[in-house]
């Protein structure tokens, strides 16, 4: 009984090494940049931000009954604070019909017209970024046992980046402005060499060290 009981410790001790040692890559992957990391899927090219300010305007009009203006709102502050080491000054604000757009805005809206079937879409030219109602709501049919606030903070942080300058995807598979596959049997990487477990969304929620230093790149370009 002994000799059960001490194997069945070292097997759940072996498991939560691995977990943690999963959980340690990834983190590590958030929050470090290393040389040669930055791979994107060459479908774009990184430029300066179109504004020297940015301004985020929510409009919660047509939202998805569960998410408050506040919680959305609060979810557009996040990303955009978390993009500001790029040095493209911005800020955050409430749509008000009756007050005029500021100079840089970019509408945060909900809409299935400018979502284009994604989940969310950014628009440089019209300076829109459009989340879709009916995706979010598939979402919450589908697995309803998911934190949909986690997806609506990525999506949010990947579609800002686009306004930030990031035009291409990354292929690693952290950073928040990747995408897994290419459609062509390619797919991204992480350090360890695994690929994201069905099911489990492996991007970061918010821009990581190597989308920042893409940022920066992008808005400081070399003369």
């Amino acid at each position: 009984m002994r000799r059960s009981v001490l194997a069945a410790w070292f097997a759940l001790t072996a498991l939560a090494s691995l977990t943690l040692a999963a959980q340690t890559v990834r983190d590590r992957e958030i929050t470090q940049c290393l040389p040669g990391e930055i791979i994107t899927w060459g479908d774009g090219r990184d430029r300066p931000a179109g504004k020297t300010a940015l301004v985020f305007v929510y409009d919660h009009s047509a939202a998805p009954e569960w998410f408050s203006q506040e919680q959305v709102l609060a979810a557009v502050q996040k990303s955009a604070l978390a993009w500001s080491p790029c040095g493209v000054p911005n800020a955050v604000q409430p749509f008000k019909p009756d007050v005029a757009l500021p100079e840089g805005a970019v509408i945060v809206q909900w809409s299935e017209k400018n979502s284009g079937g994604n989940f969310a879409q950014a628009d440089l030219g019209r300076g829109l970024l459009a989340m879709s109602p009916a995706m979010f709501r598939l979402l919450n049919t589908r697995n309803p046992a998911h934190d949909a606030r986690e997806t609506l903070q990525m999506v949010i942080s990947h579609e800002m980046g686009h306004h930030f300058g990031l035009m291409a995807h990354s292929r690693r598979c952290v950073d928040v402005t990747s995408y897994y596959d290419n459609g062509k049997g390619e797919r991204c990487f992480t350090r360890d060499g695994s690929l994201p477990r069905p099911g489990f969304e492996y991007r970061a929620t918010l821009p990581t060290a190597c989308d920042i230093a893409r940022c920066i790149q992008a808005n400081n370009p070399k003369p």
